[in-house]
């Protein structure tokens, strides 16, 4: 049976050849694959051990034949982050199931908006729409410990993995809502809203490619432009948001423009959109 190493070069070339991924997005996804199989072992454990025998203990070939199940359905599709059950955001472990979006890194800018506009040592209200794993409002919840995070999702599944997380995560100042969108809400009011609403177009080619043919539906897709969510939210949140309050969201790559037009039109203050990881306009803000 071959090494470590040779494993890992045979399974980046049956990636890249069945599902295009360029040679480092394999790599990383082998590496990724092995180290569960191996027991969760580190990134910095299985660097060291590259060259070494595929052997703990004389489970070769369990350790083996348990990779290569992972893998084959990798090859099939299956997004990493089901397959394994869990994604890393904002540096917190999320567990994640294919009931709800899968966390991205893009997102994190939405967090790091949201933090740049809640107070680090005062108490604050905060709102995340459709909140799915938990990934946004538990992020905020963990970094500003004194602010009040409710956080709200129409899915029952997804409010029970949220909650695993917020427990797990030793979040306890997280409020898990059954609510669409803003209805179960009452007369509550807060002082931030963010939210990853679905923006896609029902019609994209995106939704039957890569990860996105796994995920829900309804956390993707928004109506013929991608906007009907996003029109919701912008047209009921000024009665939720406290006076001088934020409103912030993540958009499409090419619906910053549009979206920042719609704030506009709802008489919202200071419009900024701000760049994701790759300098793309991905989350757009609005003060009441």
């Amino acid at each position: 049976m071959p090494g470590v190493n040779q494993l890992l070069l045979d399974s980046e070339k049956r990636l890249v050849l069945a599902l295009g991924l360029n040679a480092a997005e394999a790599r990383i996804e082998a590496q990724t694959l092995l180290r569960h199989a191996l027991g969760d072992v580190s990134r910095a454990w299985l660097l060291t051990h590259e060259n070494d025998a595929l052997d703990f203990n004389g489970q070769q070939a369990n350790i083996h034949a348990g990779f290569e199940a992972l893998l084959k359905r990798r090859l099939n599709g299956e997004p990493v982050a089901y397959i394994l059950g869990k994604r890393e955001f904002y540096g917190l472990d999320f567990t994640v199931t294919p009931g709800t979006l899968i966390p991205r890194p893009d997102t994190e800018t939405l967090v790091e908006v949201a933090l740049e506009k809640i107070p680090a040592n005062q108490s604050c209200t905060v709102l995340d729409l459709g909140t799915g794993s938990g990934a946004i409002a538990i992020a905020i919840a963990k970094h500003r410990p004194q602010a009040k995070v409710t956080a709200v999702d129409q899915s029952l599944k997804a409010l029970a993995v949220a909650q695993g997380n917020a427990r797990r995560l030793g979040v306890a100042n997280v409020q898990l809502v059954l609510s669409d969108w803003f209805s179960a809400l009452g007369g509550q009011t807060f002082d931030v809203i963010v939210s990853n609403p679905p923006y896609i177009a029902k019609d994209d080619p995106h939704l039957n490619q890569g990860d996105l043919r796994f995920e829900p539906t309804s956390a993707l897709a928004a109506g013929e432009d991608g906007l009907d969510c996003i029109r919701q939210i912008i047209n009921r949140a000024k009665q939720y948001l406290n006076p001088q309050g934020w409103l912030m969201f993540e958009h499409g790559y090419d619906q910053a423009e549009k979206v920042a037009q719609l704030l506009k039109s709802a008489n919202f203050d200071s419009v900024t959109s701000v760049a994701d990881l790759s300098g793309i306009l991905r989350v757009i803000l609005g003060k009441k």
